[in-house]
């Protein structure tokens, strides 16, 4: 599968709740108690979150991104790689 093929979805041990702007992410498969154990997603890496639906090819994302935050595709697809890789080490998104 190449990378213009790629979806992921978020994978459902991870509960993510917007609060006061801020997309926060807990993962229910451990001690809900450590605060290490919670992720912030900045403004861009939300967008992302919100299209991590299974549907949407990575491509389709970094336009997405590229437009809403008008950055270069380039960059944008630079920075969703990125994110990718954060997000699958913290068991957060998986491939479909």
């Amino acid at each position: 599968m190449t990378d213009g093929e790629m979806r992921y979805q978020k994978d459902p041990s991870m509960v993510a709740r917007e609060i006061v702007g801020e997309m926060i992410l807990v993962p229910i498969r451990q001690n809900s108690g450590d605060l290490e154990s919670i992720y912030t997603l900045n403004e861009t890496a939300a967008l992302a979150w919100k299209l991590f639906d299974g549907q949407h090819s990575l491509p389709e994302i970094s336009a997405a991104m590229a437009e809403e935050f008008e950055v270069t595709p380039e960059q944008a697809t630079i920075d969703l790689q990125e994110l990718v890789e954060q997000l699958l080490s913290i068991q957060a998104i998986r491939q479909v």
